[in-house]
């Protein structure tokens, strides 16, 4: 199984950019994983936000394809466990899923034809956190699940 994290906005914050790429690097000790970051569109400052959510939609959803399992980030998302997290990836893996798509959306959510895609829309927290955190804490937080699958000391229960 292949994960593939999303985020829609800049590249990664220098200042956080070593931990998310360390965790990244953790993970692929358990399932191949690549991030894919997509800029905004070059007119985004003229752009009304709906429009500017449009657009973001159609760029993302043209990188998936119909297989794909995507999980969305929310803050309007179902509130999980770090173990219910794992089952979920587990659960994916034994159904054969071939890849499991994270999406960060942009700073102003997502168009609702990306809501509708979503397998799964899960919240961090019901507070809102800058997208350069929200990639550091999503790259723990698989990193987390895969070592809760093998049962490794990482996570303390």
């Amino acid at each position: 199984m292949k994960i593939l994290l999303c985020s829609i906005g800049k590249q990664h914050d220098s200042e956080l950019k070593a931990a998310i790429e360390d965790f990244t690097k953790r993970i692929t000790n358990y399932f191949s994983v690549e991030w894919l970051i997509i800029p905004p569109p070059k007119n985004a400052g003229i752009l009304s936000s709906d429009d500017l959510k449009k657009s973001e939609a159609a760029s993302f959803l043209q990188k998936l394809t119909k297989e794909d399992y995507l999980i969305l980030l929310d803050e309007r998302g179902k509130n999980i466990s770090s173990p219910t997290l794992a089952t979920l990836l587990q659960q994916r893996g034994n159904e054969s899923t071939k890849r499991i798509v994270f999406l960060i959306g942009g700073a102003f959510g997502v168009e609702e034809s990306v809501f509708k895609r979503a397998n799964f829309v899960w919240s961090l927290s019901q507070l809102v956190f800058p997208h350069m955190i929200v990639r550091l804490i999503l790259a723990e937080q698989v990193y987390r699940a895969c070592s809760i699958i093998k049962n490794e000391k990482y996570h303390h229960i």
